[in-house]
């Protein structure tokens, strides 16, 4: 007798989202309602590299 696997599926899966950021305690998806501060607090980030 075969049984069938099925494969599980992952919260979220085809879900699209845009980028979530912290920015000085705020969740943002986009800067264009930040003064100039903020955008270049945000260019001044250092990146730090992910394992993909």
């Amino acid at each position: 007798m075969e049984k069938e696997v099925k494969k599980a599926k992952t919260v979220g899966e085809g879900v699209k989202f845009d980028r979530i950021r912290r920015i000085t305690g705020y969740l943002v998806g986009t800067l264009d309602r930040f003064n100039n501060a903020k955008k270049s607090e945000v260019n001044d980030r250092v990146t730090h590299a992910t394992k993909e």
